[in-house]
Protein backbone atom coordinates (compact mmCIF):
# COMPACT_ATOMS: atom_id res chain seq x y z
CA UNK A 1 0.00 0.00 0.00
CA UNK A 2 2.60 2.42 0.97
CA UNK A 3 4.90 2.17 -2.26
CA UNK A 4 1.10 2.28 -4.20
CA UNK A 5 1.00 5.74 -2.40
CA UNK A 6 4.39 6.55 -2.68
CA UNK A 7 4.11 6.38 -6.74
CA UNK A 8 1.22 7.83 -7.20
CA UNK A 9 1.91 11.10 -5.18
CA UNK A 10 5.54 11.21 -7.11
CA UNK A 11 3.11 11.33 -10.62
CA UNK A 12 1.88 14.22 -9.50
CA UNK A 13 4.80 16.60 -9.68
CA UNK A 14 5.62 15.75 -5.75
CA UNK A 15 9.73 15.98 -5.73
CA UNK A 16 11.97 12.84 -5.17
CA UNK A 17 13.19 13.07 -1.04
CA UNK A 18 16.95 13.68 -0.67
CA UNK A 19 19.20 12.20 1.67
CA UNK A 20 18.43 14.47 4.20
CA UNK A 21 14.16 13.27 3.85
CA UNK A 22 15.52 9.66 3.39
CA UNK A 23 17.77 9.27 6.76
CA UNK A 24 16.04 11.99 8.79
CA UNK A 25 12.84 9.89 8.14
CA UNK A 26 14.57 6.96 9.38
CA UNK A 27 15.35 8.72 12.41
CA UNK A 28 12.09 10.01 13.15
CA UNK A 29 10.54 6.74 12.47
CA UNK A 30 13.28 5.14 15.08
CA UNK A 31 11.88 7.91 17.79
CA UNK A 32 8.59 7.14 17.28
CA UNK A 33 7.71 10.53 15.83
CA UNK A 34 5.03 10.83 12.54
CA UNK A 35 7.16 11.23 9.68
CA UNK A 36 6.39 14.28 7.17
CA UNK A 37 5.13 13.72 3.34
CA UNK A 38 7.21 15.76 1.13
CA UNK A 39 5.43 19.11 -0.26
CA UNK A 40 5.68 19.34 -4.13
CA UNK A 41 8.82 21.24 -5.79
CA UNK A 42 10.31 21.53 -8.44
CA UNK A 43 14.11 20.96 -9.81
CA UNK A 44 14.49 19.41 -6.40
CA UNK A 45 17.24 16.95 -5.02
CA UNK A 46 17.51 13.83 -6.74
CA UNK A 47 16.55 10.85 -4.00
CA UNK A 48 19.12 8.96 -2.57
CA UNK A 49 18.78 4.97 -1.77
CA UNK A 50 19.07 5.14 1.74
CA UNK A 51 18.45 1.51 2.96
CA UNK A 52 20.52 -1.37 0.20
CA UNK A 53 17.67 -3.50 -0.26
CA UNK A 54 17.61 -6.64 -2.12
CA UNK A 55 16.05 -5.51 -5.56
CA UNK A 56 18.36 -2.52 -5.73
CA UNK A 57 21.46 -4.70 -4.98
CA UNK A 58 20.56 -6.39 -7.91
CA UNK A 59 19.73 -3.26 -10.37
CA UNK A 60 23.54 -1.92 -9.12
CA UNK A 61 24.94 -5.59 -9.40
CA UNK A 62 23.68 -5.43 -13.14
CA UNK A 63 24.35 -1.71 -13.54
CA UNK A 64 27.72 -2.48 -12.74
CA UNK A 65 28.58 -4.99 -15.12
CA UNK A 66 26.73 -3.10 -17.92
CA UNK A 67 29.18 -0.22 -16.72
CA UNK A 68 32.42 -2.53 -17.70
CA UNK A 69 30.39 -4.64 -20.69
CA UNK A 70 30.06 -1.64 -22.65
CA UNK A 71 33.14 0.21 -23.07
CA UNK A 72 34.76 -2.90 -24.06
CA UNK A 73 32.37 -3.71 -26.72
CA UNK A 74 32.88 0.22 -28.13
CA UNK A 75 36.51 -0.31 -27.78
CA UNK A 76 36.25 -3.97 -29.68
CA UNK A 77 35.11 -1.61 -32.57
CA UNK A 78 36.87 1.45 -32.30
CA UNK A 79 40.44 0.50 -31.14
CA UNK A 80 41.35 -0.50 -34.64
CA UNK A 81 40.23 2.71 -36.32
CA UNK A 82 42.80 4.45 -33.94
CA UNK A 83 45.34 2.41 -34.35
CA UNK A 84 45.23 2.73 -38.31
CA UNK A 85 44.90 6.51 -37.84
CA UNK A 86 47.46 7.62 -35.16
CA UNK A 87 50.29 4.30 -36.39
CA UNK A 88 51.58 2.32 -34.40
CA UNK A 89 54.11 4.17 -32.72
CA UNK A 90 51.60 6.95 -31.53
CA UNK A 91 49.01 4.86 -31.02
CA UNK A 92 51.32 2.78 -28.40
CA UNK A 93 51.64 7.02 -26.89
CA UNK A 94 48.13 6.61 -26.06
CA UNK A 95 48.02 3.79 -24.77
CA UNK A 96 50.03 4.55 -22.23
CA UNK A 97 48.18 7.74 -21.78
CA UNK A 98 45.23 5.63 -21.38
CA UNK A 99 47.34 3.48 -18.83
CA UNK A 100 48.14 6.87 -16.89
CA UNK A 101 44.73 8.04 -16.81
CA UNK A 102 43.68 4.65 -15.33
CA UNK A 103 46.63 5.02 -12.98
CA UNK A 104 46.07 8.00 -11.52
CA UNK A 105 44.06 6.28 -8.45
CA UNK A 106 47.99 5.49 -7.03
CA UNK A 107 47.93 9.18 -6.11
CA UNK A 108 44.48 8.36 -4.53
CA UNK A 109 45.95 7.16 -0.99
CA UNK A 110 42.07 5.06 -0.75
CA UNK A 111 40.43 8.28 0.23
CA UNK A 112 37.86 7.35 -2.15
CA UNK A 113 36.86 4.43 -1.18
CA UNK A 114 37.39 5.73 2.42
CA UNK A 115 34.73 8.30 1.72
CA UNK A 116 32.38 5.51 0.18
CA UNK A 117 33.05 3.39 3.69
CA UNK A 118 32.24 6.41 6.13
CA UNK A 119 29.55 7.91 4.14
CA UNK A 120 27.55 5.07 4.24
CA UNK A 121 28.28 4.11 7.74
CA UNK A 122 26.52 7.89 9.03
CA UNK A 123 23.86 6.79 6.60
CA UNK A 124 23.01 3.99 8.51
CA UNK A 125 23.52 5.30 12.15
CA UNK A 126 21.43 8.54 10.76
CA UNK A 127 24.05 11.05 11.02
CA UNK A 128 23.15 13.06 8.13
CA UNK A 129 24.65 16.19 9.49
CA UNK A 130 28.14 14.00 9.34
CA UNK A 131 28.70 13.67 5.61
CA UNK A 132 29.20 17.22 4.65
CA UNK A 133 32.33 17.16 6.57
CA UNK A 134 33.59 13.32 5.21
CA UNK A 135 32.64 14.59 1.93
CA UNK A 136 35.22 17.79 2.17
CA UNK A 137 37.64 16.48 3.97
CA UNK A 138 38.06 13.77 1.47
CA UNK A 139 38.02 16.59 -1.29
CA UNK A 140 40.98 18.78 0.78
CA UNK A 141 43.23 15.71 0.90
CA UNK A 142 42.90 14.59 -2.45
CA UNK A 143 43.26 18.12 -4.08
CA UNK A 144 46.58 18.04 -2.02
CA UNK A 145 47.53 14.97 -3.00
CA UNK A 146 46.35 15.19 -6.46
CA UNK A 147 48.49 18.70 -6.89
CA UNK A 148 51.51 16.46 -5.32
CA UNK A 149 51.13 13.78 -7.30
CA UNK A 150 50.85 15.93 -10.49
CA UNK A 151 53.93 17.80 -9.78
CA UNK A 152 55.93 14.07 -9.32
CA UNK A 153 54.64 13.25 -12.79
CA UNK A 154 55.63 16.57 -14.35
CA UNK A 155 59.24 16.23 -12.48
CA UNK A 156 59.77 13.09 -13.53
CA UNK A 157 58.62 13.52 -17.43
CA UNK A 158 61.71 14.13 -19.14
CA UNK A 159 63.24 10.84 -17.01
CA UNK A 160 60.32 8.82 -17.91
CA UNK A 161 60.95 10.16 -21.62
CA UNK A 162 64.56 9.56 -21.93
CA UNK A 163 65.68 7.21 -19.60
CA UNK A 164 62.50 4.66 -19.08
CA UNK A 165 60.55 4.87 -22.40
CA UNK A 166 61.93 3.61 -25.64
CA UNK A 167 60.41 6.59 -27.86
CA UNK A 168 61.64 7.48 -31.51
CA UNK A 169 62.75 11.38 -31.29
CA UNK A 170 60.74 12.36 -33.71
CA UNK A 171 57.62 11.61 -30.95
CA UNK A 172 59.92 12.99 -28.05
CA UNK A 173 58.16 16.02 -28.06
CA UNK A 174 54.35 14.91 -28.48
CA UNK A 175 55.59 12.49 -25.69
CA UNK A 176 56.46 14.88 -23.47
CA UNK A 177 53.57 17.47 -24.03
CA UNK A 178 51.21 14.97 -23.40
CA UNK A 179 52.52 14.00 -20.28
CA UNK A 180 52.48 17.52 -19.12
CA UNK A 181 49.03 17.56 -19.74
CA UNK A 182 48.47 14.15 -17.82
CA UNK A 183 49.73 16.22 -14.81
CA UNK A 184 47.78 18.88 -14.42
CA UNK A 185 45.08 17.08 -14.44
CA UNK A 186 45.52 14.82 -11.60
CA UNK A 187 43.58 16.68 -9.02
CA UNK A 188 40.76 16.50 -11.08
CA UNK A 189 40.79 12.95 -11.62
CA UNK A 190 41.47 12.61 -7.61
CA UNK A 191 38.43 15.29 -6.66
CA UNK A 192 35.90 13.66 -8.79
CA UNK A 193 36.55 9.86 -7.44
CA UNK A 194 35.58 11.20 -3.66
CA UNK A 195 32.29 12.88 -4.67
CA UNK A 196 31.86 9.45 -6.72
CA UNK A 197 32.31 7.92 -3.49
CA UNK A 198 29.67 9.81 -1.96
CA UNK A 199 27.28 8.43 -4.79
CA UNK A 200 28.40 4.91 -4.08
CA UNK A 201 28.11 4.65 -0.21
CA UNK A 202 24.20 6.17 -1.45
CA UNK A 203 23.51 2.99 -3.98
CA UNK A 204 23.33 5.69 -6.68
CA UNK A 205 24.89 3.20 -9.19
CA UNK A 206 22.31 4.38 -11.57
CA UNK A 207 23.88 8.24 -11.35
CA UNK A 208 27.74 6.99 -11.16
CA UNK A 209 27.17 4.69 -14.14
CA UNK A 210 25.39 7.23 -16.27
CA UNK A 211 28.40 9.30 -15.90
CA UNK A 212 31.15 6.46 -16.11
CA UNK A 213 29.95 5.03 -19.01
CA UNK A 214 29.83 7.79 -21.46
CA UNK A 215 33.23 8.73 -19.78
CA UNK A 216 35.05 5.58 -20.48
CA UNK A 217 33.30 5.20 -24.25
CA UNK A 218 34.47 8.50 -24.23
CA UNK A 219 38.57 7.83 -24.35
CA UNK A 220 38.06 5.67 -27.28
CA UNK A 221 35.47 8.16 -29.36
CA UNK A 222 37.46 11.19 -28.50
CA UNK A 223 40.45 9.77 -30.18
CA UNK A 224 38.67 8.83 -33.36
CA UNK A 225 37.60 12.36 -33.19
CA UNK A 226 40.91 14.15 -33.01
CA UNK A 227 42.02 12.26 -35.81
CA UNK A 228 39.19 13.04 -38.04
CA UNK A 229 40.08 16.45 -37.22
CA UNK A 230 44.03 16.50 -37.86
CA UNK A 231 44.89 16.77 -34.27
CA UNK A 232 48.20 15.60 -33.06
CA UNK A 233 48.75 13.26 -29.87
CA UNK A 234 48.64 16.29 -27.31
CA UNK A 235 45.82 17.94 -28.90
CA UNK A 236 44.23 14.22 -28.98
CA UNK A 237 45.10 13.85 -25.02
CA UNK A 238 43.75 17.32 -24.12
CA UNK A 239 40.30 15.97 -25.84
CA UNK A 240 40.40 13.04 -23.59
CA UNK A 241 40.92 15.53 -20.18
CA UNK A 242 38.49 17.57 -21.00
CA UNK A 243 36.17 14.66 -21.49
CA UNK A 244 37.29 14.12 -17.86
CA UNK A 245 36.77 16.94 -16.53
CA UNK A 246 33.20 16.74 -18.02
CA UNK A 247 32.34 13.63 -15.89
CA UNK A 248 34.22 15.37 -12.73
CA UNK A 249 32.20 18.02 -12.76
CA UNK A 250 28.92 15.61 -13.69
CA UNK A 251 30.08 13.75 -10.24
CA UNK A 252 30.28 17.04 -8.19
CA UNK A 253 26.81 18.28 -9.38
CA UNK A 254 24.96 15.13 -8.67
CA UNK A 255 26.81 14.54 -5.60
CA UNK A 256 25.37 18.30 -4.63
CA UNK A 257 21.69 16.90 -5.77
CA UNK A 258 21.98 13.53 -3.40
CA UNK A 259 23.41 15.05 -0.74
CA UNK A 260 22.07 18.90 -0.55
CA UNK A 261 23.88 19.52 2.53
CA UNK A 262 26.99 19.60 1.11
CA UNK A 263 26.13 23.20 -0.70
CA UNK A 264 25.27 24.59 2.39
CA UNK A 265 28.35 25.33 4.80
CA UNK A 266 31.63 23.46 3.16
CA UNK A 267 34.02 22.39 6.00
CA UNK A 268 36.41 19.95 6.94
CA UNK A 269 36.39 17.62 9.86
CA UNK A 270 39.68 16.97 11.78
CA UNK A 271 38.24 14.05 13.18
CA UNK A 272 36.71 12.90 9.72
CA UNK A 273 40.49 13.67 8.11
CA UNK A 274 42.28 10.91 10.96
CA UNK A 275 39.55 8.50 10.15
CA UNK A 276 39.63 8.75 6.46
CA UNK A 277 43.50 8.77 6.14
CA UNK A 278 44.03 5.49 8.17
CA UNK A 279 41.61 3.70 6.76
CA UNK A 280 42.47 4.60 3.04
CA UNK A 281 46.38 4.11 3.92
CA UNK A 282 45.56 0.41 4.60
CA UNK A 283 44.02 0.44 1.17
CA UNK A 284 46.92 1.82 -0.18
CA UNK A 285 48.90 -0.69 0.77
CA UNK A 286 46.75 -2.89 -0.39
CA UNK A 287 46.00 -1.09 -3.86
CA UNK A 288 50.21 -1.40 -4.30
CA UNK A 289 50.37 -5.36 -3.59
CA UNK A 290 47.82 -6.19 -6.00
CA UNK A 291 49.62 -5.12 -8.98
CA UNK A 292 52.48 -7.58 -7.80
CA UNK A 293 50.23 -10.43 -7.22
CA UNK A 294 48.73 -9.74 -10.34
CA UNK A 295 51.52 -9.70 -13.00
CA UNK A 296 55.06 -10.67 -10.68
CA UNK A 297 54.87 -13.90 -12.69
CA UNK A 298 54.72 -12.63 -15.90
CA UNK A 299 57.87 -11.02 -15.59
CA UNK A 300 59.60 -14.02 -13.93
CA UNK A 301 58.04 -16.24 -17.44
CA UNK A 302 59.93 -13.42 -19.26
CA UNK A 303 63.17 -13.59 -17.16
CA UNK A 304 63.19 -17.46 -16.12
CA UNK A 305 61.83 -18.84 -19.85
CA UNK A 306 62.09 -16.34 -22.56
CA UNK A 307 59.45 -13.67 -23.80
CA UNK A 308 57.91 -15.98 -26.29
CA UNK A 309 57.15 -18.37 -23.93
CA UNK A 310 55.00 -15.24 -21.91
CA UNK A 311 52.58 -15.52 -24.75
CA UNK A 312 51.66 -18.96 -23.70
CA UNK A 313 50.61 -17.63 -20.83
CA UNK A 314 49.44 -14.00 -21.41
CA UNK A 315 46.91 -15.53 -23.48
CA UNK A 316 44.98 -17.94 -21.20
CA UNK A 317 45.38 -15.04 -18.53
CA UNK A 318 43.74 -12.37 -20.20
CA UNK A 319 40.68 -14.75 -21.25
CA UNK A 320 40.02 -16.30 -17.67
CA UNK A 321 40.54 -12.90 -15.93
CA UNK A 322 36.95 -11.45 -17.48
CA UNK A 323 35.78 -14.05 -15.05
CA UNK A 324 36.18 -10.97 -12.40
CA UNK A 325 33.29 -8.33 -14.40
CA UNK A 326 30.55 -10.54 -12.36
CA UNK A 327 31.93 -11.14 -8.58
CA UNK A 328 33.70 -7.39 -8.79
CA UNK A 329 30.42 -5.61 -9.98
CA UNK A 330 28.51 -7.55 -6.50
CA UNK A 331 31.56 -6.38 -4.31
CA UNK A 332 31.34 -2.69 -5.60
CA UNK A 333 27.49 -3.09 -5.08
CA UNK A 334 28.17 -4.75 -1.42
CA UNK A 335 30.94 -2.37 0.24
CA UNK A 336 28.79 0.37 1.09
CA UNK A 337 26.11 -1.89 1.78
CA UNK A 338 28.40 -3.36 4.73
CA UNK A 339 29.71 -0.19 5.83
CA UNK A 340 25.60 1.30 6.14
CA UNK A 341 24.90 -2.08 8.26
CA UNK A 342 27.40 -1.85 10.65
CA UNK A 343 26.43 1.00 12.14
CA UNK A 344 22.61 0.32 11.91
CA UNK A 345 21.34 -3.61 12.18
CA UNK A 346 24.60 -5.33 12.65
CA UNK A 347 22.69 -8.56 13.05
CA UNK A 348 21.76 -8.38 9.08
CA UNK A 349 25.51 -8.53 7.66
CA UNK A 350 25.33 -12.25 7.56
CA UNK A 351 22.94 -12.33 5.09
CA UNK A 352 23.80 -9.84 3.07
CA UNK A 353 26.70 -12.21 3.14
CA UNK A 354 25.47 -15.41 2.91
CA UNK A 355 23.14 -14.96 -0.86
CA UNK A 356 25.74 -13.25 -3.27
CA UNK A 357 28.16 -15.74 -2.11
CA UNK A 358 25.42 -18.63 -2.81
CA UNK A 359 24.74 -17.00 -6.47
CA UNK A 360 28.68 -17.20 -7.36
CA UNK A 361 28.94 -20.79 -6.44
CA UNK A 362 26.00 -21.71 -9.03
CA UNK A 363 27.24 -19.76 -11.65
CA UNK A 364 30.61 -20.26 -11.30
CA UNK A 365 30.68 -23.72 -11.50
CA UNK A 366 28.93 -24.25 -15.05
CA UNK A 367 31.78 -21.62 -16.32
CA UNK A 368 34.54 -23.73 -14.80
CA UNK A 369 33.73 -26.80 -16.47
CA UNK A 370 33.09 -25.62 -19.80
CA UNK A 371 36.69 -23.71 -19.89
CA UNK A 372 38.46 -26.66 -18.12
CA UNK A 373 36.35 -29.19 -19.76
CA UNK A 374 37.01 -27.64 -23.68
CA UNK A 375 40.04 -25.55 -23.07
CA UNK A 376 41.91 -27.67 -25.83
CA UNK A 377 39.52 -27.00 -28.29
CA UNK A 378 38.76 -23.23 -27.37
CA UNK A 379 42.43 -22.30 -27.16
CA UNK A 380 42.34 -24.17 -30.71
CA UNK A 381 39.67 -22.27 -32.25
CA UNK A 382 40.49 -18.96 -30.79
CA UNK A 383 44.01 -18.94 -31.00
CA UNK A 384 45.38 -21.85 -33.35
CA UNK A 385 48.89 -22.59 -33.86
CA UNK A 386 50.88 -24.36 -30.93
CA UNK A 387 48.60 -22.50 -28.25
CA UNK A 388 46.41 -25.76 -27.80
CA UNK A 389 49.67 -28.01 -26.73
CA UNK A 390 51.01 -25.08 -24.55
CA UNK A 391 48.84 -23.48 -23.06
CA UNK A 392 46.03 -25.80 -22.09
CA UNK A 393 47.43 -27.06 -18.62
CA UNK A 394 47.47 -23.49 -17.83
CA UNK A 395 44.01 -22.19 -18.72
CA UNK A 396 42.80 -25.34 -16.64
CA UNK A 397 44.99 -24.67 -14.08
CA UNK A 398 44.02 -20.15 -14.11
CA UNK A 399 40.72 -21.36 -14.34
CA UNK A 400 40.07 -23.11 -11.13
CA UNK A 401 42.47 -20.08 -9.71
CA UNK A 402 39.94 -16.96 -10.92
CA UNK A 403 36.83 -19.21 -9.57
CA UNK A 404 38.35 -18.73 -6.15
CA UNK A 405 39.23 -15.65 -6.61
CA UNK A 406 35.55 -14.69 -7.67
CA UNK A 407 34.50 -16.10 -4.48
CA UNK A 408 36.70 -14.39 -2.46
CA UNK A 409 34.88 -10.77 -3.22
CA UNK A 410 32.42 -11.23 -1.06
CA UNK A 411 35.02 -11.68 2.19
CA UNK A 412 37.31 -9.03 0.83
CA UNK A 413 34.42 -6.13 0.71
CA UNK A 414 33.01 -7.60 3.88
CA UNK A 415 36.55 -7.00 5.75
CA UNK A 416 37.29 -3.71 4.34
CA UNK A 417 33.29 -2.64 4.71
CA UNK A 418 33.24 -3.68 8.49
CA UNK A 419 36.27 -0.97 8.66
CA UNK A 420 39.20 -3.25 8.74
CA UNK A 421 41.23 -2.93 5.75
CA UNK A 422 44.19 -3.52 8.10
CA UNK A 423 43.99 -6.84 7.61
CA UNK A 424 43.64 -7.01 4.04
CA UNK A 425 46.62 -5.64 3.93
CA UNK A 426 48.81 -7.65 6.18
CA UNK A 427 47.71 -10.49 4.25
CA UNK A 428 48.50 -9.35 1.21
CA UNK A 429 52.43 -8.00 2.70
CA UNK A 430 52.32 -11.87 3.58
CA UNK A 431 51.20 -13.15 -0.16
CA UNK A 432 53.71 -11.18 -1.73
CA UNK A 433 56.82 -12.47 -0.92
CA UNK A 434 54.75 -16.26 -1.36
CA UNK A 435 53.92 -15.51 -4.53
CA UNK A 436 57.59 -14.15 -5.71
CA UNK A 437 58.48 -17.83 -3.89
CA UNK A 438 56.61 -20.29 -5.25
CA UNK A 439 56.76 -18.77 -9.27
CA UNK A 440 60.49 -18.86 -8.83
CA UNK A 441 60.58 -22.60 -7.93
CA UNK A 442 57.59 -23.53 -10.14
CA UNK A 443 57.98 -21.59 -13.15
CA UNK A 444 61.27 -22.96 -13.97
CA UNK A 445 60.18 -27.00 -13.53
CA UNK A 446 56.59 -26.99 -14.70
CA UNK A 447 56.88 -23.65 -17.46
CA UNK A 448 54.13 -21.46 -17.70
CA UNK A 449 51.88 -24.55 -15.80
CA UNK A 450 54.08 -23.77 -12.88
CA UNK A 451 53.18 -20.17 -13.12
CA UNK A 452 49.50 -20.92 -12.81
CA UNK A 453 50.10 -23.32 -10.10
CA UNK A 454 51.95 -20.71 -8.25
CA UNK A 455 48.80 -18.34 -8.93
CA UNK A 456 46.80 -21.05 -8.06
CA UNK A 457 48.57 -21.18 -4.03
CA UNK A 458 48.65 -17.74 -3.66
CA UNK A 459 44.93 -17.30 -4.63
CA UNK A 460 44.20 -20.57 -1.85
CA UNK A 461 45.68 -18.54 0.87
CA UNK A 462 44.25 -15.22 -0.08
CA UNK A 463 40.87 -16.36 0.11
CA UNK A 464 41.42 -18.63 3.10
CA UNK A 465 42.55 -15.61 4.74
CA UNK A 466 39.83 -13.71 3.37
CA UNK A 467 37.24 -15.87 4.65
CA UNK A 468 38.64 -16.62 8.06
CA UNK A 469 38.50 -12.69 8.73
CA UNK A 470 35.34 -12.39 7.49
CA UNK A 471 33.86 -15.26 9.81
CA UNK A 472 35.65 -13.31 12.88
CA UNK A 473 34.16 -10.12 11.74
CA UNK A 474 30.54 -11.50 11.96
CA UNK A 475 29.93 -11.38 8.10
CA UNK A 476 29.23 -14.89 8.19
CA UNK A 477 27.56 -17.16 10.06
CA UNK A 478 26.89 -20.75 10.57
CA UNK A 479 23.68 -20.57 12.45
CA UNK A 480 21.68 -18.22 9.13
CA UNK A 481 19.65 -20.40 7.92
CA UNK A 482 21.18 -18.77 4.57
CA UNK A 483 24.49 -21.27 5.13
CA UNK A 484 22.07 -24.40 4.13
CA UNK A 485 21.82 -22.91 0.70
CA UNK A 486 25.38 -22.01 0.54
CA UNK A 487 26.36 -25.38 1.75
CA UNK A 488 23.64 -27.46 -0.79
CA UNK A 489 25.09 -24.56 -3.89
CA UNK A 490 28.63 -25.92 -2.70
CA UNK A 491 27.80 -30.14 -2.92
CA UNK A 492 25.95 -29.52 -6.15
CA UNK A 493 28.35 -27.27 -7.55
CA UNK A 494 31.52 -30.00 -6.66
CA UNK A 495 29.74 -32.53 -7.47
CA UNK A 496 28.48 -31.65 -10.81
CA UNK A 497 32.30 -30.47 -11.29
CA UNK A 498 33.54 -33.57 -10.27
CA UNK A 499 31.76 -36.02 -12.26
CA UNK A 500 31.75 -33.44 -15.39
CA UNK A 501 35.46 -33.55 -15.63
CA UNK A 502 36.59 -37.01 -14.35
CA UNK A 503 34.40 -38.99 -16.61
CA UNK A 504 36.38 -37.79 -19.46
CA UNK A 505 39.47 -37.57 -18.04
CA UNK A 506 39.37 -41.54 -17.07
CA UNK A 507 37.29 -42.96 -20.37
CA UNK A 508 39.45 -40.76 -22.80
CA UNK A 509 35.93 -39.31 -24.65
CA UNK A 510 36.63 -37.25 -27.49
CA UNK A 511 34.51 -33.88 -28.51
CA UNK A 512 31.14 -35.31 -29.09
CA UNK A 513 31.17 -37.36 -26.44
CA UNK A 514 32.11 -34.29 -23.76
CA UNK A 515 29.73 -32.16 -25.83
CA UNK A 516 26.75 -34.97 -24.94
CA UNK A 517 28.07 -35.00 -21.25
CA UNK A 518 28.01 -31.33 -20.83
CA UNK A 519 24.70 -30.91 -22.45
CA UNK A 520 23.14 -33.48 -19.59
CA UNK A 521 25.09 -32.37 -17.14
CA UNK A 522 24.00 -28.94 -17.28
CA UNK A 523 20.49 -29.75 -17.51
CA UNK A 524 20.78 -31.79 -14.36
CA UNK A 525 22.66 -29.51 -12.46
CA UNK A 526 20.34 -26.86 -13.23
CA UNK A 527 17.14 -28.72 -12.43
CA UNK A 528 18.80 -29.67 -8.83
CA UNK A 529 19.64 -25.80 -8.18
CA UNK A 530 16.28 -25.21 -8.95
CA UNK A 531 15.19 -27.02 -6.76
CA UNK A 532 17.23 -28.16 -4.13
CA UNK A 533 19.59 -25.14 -3.60
CA UNK A 534 16.98 -22.14 -4.30
CA UNK A 535 14.22 -21.44 -1.80
CA UNK A 536 10.39 -21.02 -3.42
CA UNK A 537 10.80 -16.85 -2.40
CA UNK A 538 13.86 -16.60 -5.55
CA UNK A 539 12.24 -19.35 -7.77
CA UNK A 540 9.27 -16.74 -7.86
CA UNK A 541 11.49 -14.05 -8.07
CA UNK A 542 13.67 -15.80 -10.90
CA UNK A 543 9.77 -16.75 -12.51
CA UNK A 544 8.71 -12.93 -11.91
CA UNK A 545 11.64 -10.98 -12.42
CA UNK A 546 11.11 -8.41 -15.57
CA UNK A 547 7.64 -9.23 -14.97
CA UNK A 548 5.14 -6.50 -14.00
CA UNK A 549 5.40 -5.74 -10.51
CA UNK A 550 8.23 -7.80 -9.82
CA UNK A 551 11.14 -6.45 -11.95
CA UNK A 552 13.15 -3.73 -11.15
CA UNK A 553 11.62 -0.89 -9.82
CA UNK A 554 11.73 2.89 -9.71
CA UNK A 555 12.82 5.07 -6.79
CA UNK A 556 9.78 4.59 -4.40
CA UNK A 557 10.61 0.78 -4.05
CA UNK A 558 13.48 2.10 -2.89
CA UNK A 559 12.66 5.31 -0.32
CA UNK A 560 9.62 5.26 1.07
CA UNK A 561 7.82 8.09 2.96
CA UNK A 562 4.09 7.32 2.83
CA UNK A 563 4.10 5.41 5.34
CA UNK A 564 6.12 3.84 8.83
CA UNK A 565 8.51 1.85 6.93
CA UNK A 566 10.86 1.50 4.43
CA UNK A 567 10.77 -1.99 2.49
CA UNK A 568 13.38 -3.57 0.81
CA UNK A 569 13.05 -7.48 -0.64
CA UNK A 570 14.90 -9.07 -3.91
CA UNK A 571 17.10 -11.41 -4.92
CA UNK A 572 19.56 -11.00 -2.84
CA UNK A 573 18.15 -10.60 0.76
CA UNK A 574 14.76 -13.09 -0.83
CA UNK A 575 14.61 -14.76 2.46
CA UNK A 576 14.25 -11.78 4.90
CA UNK A 577 10.98 -13.25 5.89
CA UNK A 578 12.90 -16.15 7.59
CA UNK A 579 14.41 -13.58 10.72
CA UNK A 580 11.11 -11.11 10.84
CA UNK A 581 7.61 -10.51 11.75
CA UNK A 582 5.35 -9.43 8.98
CA UNK A 583 5.45 -5.71 10.14
CA UNK A 584 9.33 -5.33 10.62
CA UNK A 585 10.76 -3.86 7.33
CA UNK A 586 12.68 -6.75 5.48
CA UNK A 587 16.25 -5.44 4.58
CA UNK A 588 19.38 -6.91 4.48
CA UNK A 589 21.69 -8.35 7.25
CA UNK A 590 24.95 -6.26 7.70
CA UNK A 591 35.45 -3.90 1.35
CA UNK A 592 37.72 -3.27 -3.57
CA UNK A 593 39.51 -5.38 -5.34
CA UNK A 594 40.46 -3.26 -7.97
CA UNK A 595 38.25 -4.34 -10.68
CA UNK A 596 40.50 -7.16 -11.94
CA UNK A 597 42.37 -8.60 -9.03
Amino acid sequence: MGSARARQGRGRGERLPSVDDAVGGGRRRARGLPIPRTQPARGAAVSVEARPGGRLLVRNTVLNIAGQVLPLLVAVFTVPLVIRGLGEARFGLLSLCWVVLGYFGIFDLGMGRAATKYVAEALGAGEREAIPGLVWSAVVVQTVFGVLGGVLLAVFTPLLMERFFTISPELIGEARASFYLLAAAVPLVLVASSFRGALEAAQRFDLINAVRVPSSIANYVLSLVGIVLGYRLPAIVLLLLVGRAVSALAFAVLSFRVFPGLGRAPRTDRGALGRLLSFGGWVTVSSVTIPILTYVEQFLIAGLLSVGALTYYSAPYEMVSRLAIFPAAIAATLFPAYSYYQAHQRERVAELSWRPLKYLVVTAAPLLVVLVLFAPEILDLWLRGDFAAQSTRALQVLTLSFTLNALSYIPYSAVQGLGRPDLKAKLDLVSVPLFVLLSWLLIPRYGVTGAALAKLGVTVVDATGLFWMAVRLGAFSPLRLSWQGVRGAIFAATSYGTVSLALPAVAGWGMTAKLGLALVGGIGYTLIVWRYVLDSKERELIWGFGGQGSGVRGQGDAVQHSGTDVHNSGLLTAAAGEHGTPDTPQVPNPDPRIPTR
